[in-house]
């Protein structure tokens, strides 16, 4: 049957107009961005078994284009679509960030950094610089590695925030393994970059580690 026949409020786009999109269900929210099914299948029958077989809304989301591509009822304009609506997501969390204090907005840090890194496939160690109100200045990604590692250099940290003539930092890097958990490694190089920064007046406010699912802060761990 298709999606014109159901009852108005159990049709995607009216239930998201009626009760917010948080109310819909991943296949739901899918459906709306495909529009239209295909032979034999509504769109929300369609968005099932592409989340079926893609394993999940975020592996579909985080497909690259070939993969994307090979999916029923999707191809080069759905992928640009798509890629142009996460880049969009991306750049309102920016534009937040650079409106207040970041230090009492640590869930807006966590989901931003989430955007920005849990999709990488090697470690990526980023940066953002604040100003004296905590602001945002700019998030600058500073170093790139291998599955395993990536080289952090204290030097190259410390000329980018005198660049940025910044107050303080908040470091971060992704693990492509998924786990979030902190290295003795990851705890060597943030004590390294916080003797380097002191000699500057920088202040390192946290060290977050993200995962698949997670977002570990040094600062609530205890380890600045």
């Amino acid at each position: 049957m298709p999606i014109t026949d159901w009852p108005k409020a159990e049709r995607p786009r009216e239930k998201l107009l009626s009760l917010g999109p948080r109310a819909l269900s991943d296949a739901e929210l899918l459906a709306i961005f495909l529009r239209v099914g295909c032979v034999g299948k509504s769109a929300v029958d369609l968005a099932r078994e592409l989340l079926h077989e893609y394993g999940g809304l975020r592996q579909l989301l985080e497909a690259s284009q070939r993969e994307f591509c090979k999916g029923l009822g999707l191809g080069n304009a759905k992928y640009a679509q798509l890629q142009a609506v996460l880049e969009m997501g991306r750049r309102h969390l920016s534009a937040t960030m650079k409106e207040g204090d970041l230090l009492s907005s640590p869930d807006l840090v966590r989901s931003y950094l989430s955007a920005q890194l849990r999709h990488q496939p090697r470690e990526v160690f980023a940066v953002l610089f604040l100003d004296s109100q905590n602001r945002l200045i700019a998030y600058e990604e500073l170093f790139f590695g291998t599955i395993d590692g990536a080289s952090i250099y204290p030097r190259e940290v410390v000329r980018r925030a005198l660049a940025h003539n910044c107050a303080s930092v908040i470091l971060s890097h992704n693990h492509p393994s998924g786990v979030a958990e902190p290295s003795q490694a990851d705890c060597r190089i943030t004590r390294r970059l916080q003797e380097s920064l002191e000699l500057i007046d920088v202040r390192v406010i946290d060290h977050m580690v993200v995962g698949d699912s997670a977002v570990i802060s040094f600062a609530e761990r205890g380890l600045l």
